[in-house]
Formats: C-alpha cells, structure tokens, sequence
C-alpha cells in the first residue's frame, strides 16, 4: 500500500501542495506511534467519484482545498501546506496526519489520535474554509473553518450530545465522544481547549499545552482586546472545556465569593490536594485569581463570565 502524498510543486517555495494518491498520508516512520490510530482509514485506492455519486451525498467527497499554517515564530508569515481535494475519509486522514507531522517537527507533543479527533469535527462545516494554524513550537493548534459554529458550546464538552447525521457516521463515530476525549487528555496533562466563534461563521477550536502566559500570541491578544474591540459592542466569550469538579468549583466561587483551599475542600468534599490541582489549572486558565496578601482565591471577571455562563447552560 502506497503510503505517501504526492507534493505538487508551487511557484511560492514557501506553499506546498499535498493530493491523497492511493491512500490516506502517513509517514511509515515520522508517525509511527500513531499508525494504529487509523482504523477508521480505508484501504481502498482512492478514485474521483462520479457526478451522479456526488449529488447522491454531499458527504462522500471533499471538494475543498483545506490549508495547514505553521508559524516557526510571529513576526514572520507561515509555511502553509495545502490538502487537496480528496474522497472524505482520506481526506480526514491527511488533514489530521499533515497537522501532526508538521506540529512534531517544530517540537511539539500532542498525541495523533487527539488531532485526529478535532479534525474530524470539520465534516460538521463540511470543510468550509478550514484553516489550521501550528503554534509554539507545535504545543498549540488552532482548528478554524466556516461552518455553521457549534451552537451550545456546554453541551458540545459533554458526551453523548452530537449534531452528526447519517451521512456523517458513514465516516466519523458520530456519538458525541470527541471533544470530550480530547477534554479528558488535555486536563490530565493541565493543557487547555478553547472554543470560540470565528470572525463571520463557523468555530475556532484552540487546543495547547502550553500555558497561556507562555504562548506566542498572549501579548497580541491582550493588545488587540485593549485597542481594537469597539466599545459599544461585547467580545466573544471564549468558554474553556473545563470538568464538572471545575465547573462545580466556579459555582462555588460565584456564590460563596473569596474562599481558600480548606474552605473549598469542605465545600465540595474534594481532597485538599485535589483541590490544589484544580485551583492551578484555574489560574492557569485565568479564571480565579489570588489577590496579594492573601491565600483566597476568587473569580476574575473572565471567570465570573464563565460561571454564569454555565450555571445557565444548566437551567
């Protein structure tokens, strides 16, 4: 079986092109700790579907060009890489394995299998416009496209709650399990997920497992939401995947106030430990903050948001 893209050449040394030849890209040795992750791959050679199969079901090829950003640092433009269009489920299969292997290369860790899991979510926007984009030396991915968006951002962290059709679970598991499992990986690893609503449509899931303050891109964004946001509009609430315990914590804090780790401990019935944890990932997060000159942690303003925000999605 034929293992490799075949690259087209571009007059932009900078652009590169990558077509599904026989069957979806996947470097035998570069993502080796990941071949096993591909049983939902077919085996089949890939071959252009008839109109009369197209107009059958939308779903069975991607006909859009999707475009993988790799940014060495900020203050030069990306390397981009271009996947061609293809049947779906090779095409999900290069998307996903390029993402890696480009994010491996510049040093990063995120596991294949969790790419692979947030790729999959495009058939959702049926390709639209997906953008991903590779930061901080591979340890951050941004997931863009310009879909429908994610309409209950709540309800998309919790499994079982899925927009999938028929015609999607052809390709994908279709259950609602994705984005929690990508959850459950990056909270083990005290990484972070985030989801936001793109400029005009669609979503933008952000996945890393560097901590915000470490980011490429933190100044920036504090820069452009001090200058750039219109005073007489709201930015978009970006909602963190966070834990029940996490959320649990938020509500607490929003009713209790201004609480230490015994104080929590008690309240929630957590271990002092566990409760030390998921402080840090809090404040990592910049949802709670510790003033000076005391060991009480309470909301920040983002936070508060945030816990209202689910407080509601519960009602």
């Amino acid at each position: 079986m034929n293992n490799e893209l075949t690259p087209h050449t571009q007059t932009n040394t900078t652009l590169h092109s990558y077509a599904p030849s026989s069957a979806p890209y996947v470097s035998s040795h570069a993502v080796s700790d990941a071949s096993t992750q591909f049983s939902h791959t077919h085996e089949n050679a890939t071959t252009l579907p008839s109109s009369s199969e197209s107009l059958r079901d939308p779903y069975d090829y991607v006909s859009r060009i999707s475009t993988i950003a790799v940014y060495d640092n900020l203050r030069s433009a990306p390397r981009t890489i271009q996947i061609q269009p293809a049947q779906t489920q090779d095409y999900i299969a290069a998307l996903a394995s390029q993402t890696y292997l480009s994010a491996k290369e510049l040093g990063g860790s995120i596991p294949f299998t969790v790419i692979q899991e947030v790729s999959e979510n495009f058939i959702h926007a049926q390709f639209s416009e997906v953008v991903i984009s590779i930061l901080d030396k591979g340890n951050t991915i941004r997931f863009a496209d310009q879909g429908p968006g994610i309409s209950d951002v709540a309800k998309a962290q919790l499994p079982g709650f899925s927009s999938a059709t028929s015609s999607m679970k052809r390709f994908i598991r279709g259950v609602g399990s994705g984005l929690p499992i990508v959850k459950e990986y990056f909270e083990s690893e005290h990484g972070s997920v985030v989801i936001e609503s793109n400029i005009n449509a669609g979503a933008v899931v952000t996945i890393s497992l560097t901590s915000e303050e470490n980011q490429d891109e933190t100044a920036l964004r504090r820069a452009l939401n001090i200058t750039n946001t219109p005073q007489n509009s709201a930015p978009t609430l970006q909602i963190p995947i966070l834990t029940e315990r996490e959320i649990t914590f938020l509500h607490v804090f929003l009713v209790e106030g201004a609480l230490g780790i015994t104080e929590m401990a008690q309240y929630t019935d957590a271990a002092p430990s566990t409760v030390h944890a998921t402080f840090q990932k809090l404040l990592d997060l910049n949802l709670i903050e510790q003033p000076k000159g005391t060991k009480k942690r309470v909301l920040t303003a983002y936070g508060t948001q945030v816990a209202h925000h689910f407080d509601a999605a519960k009602e």
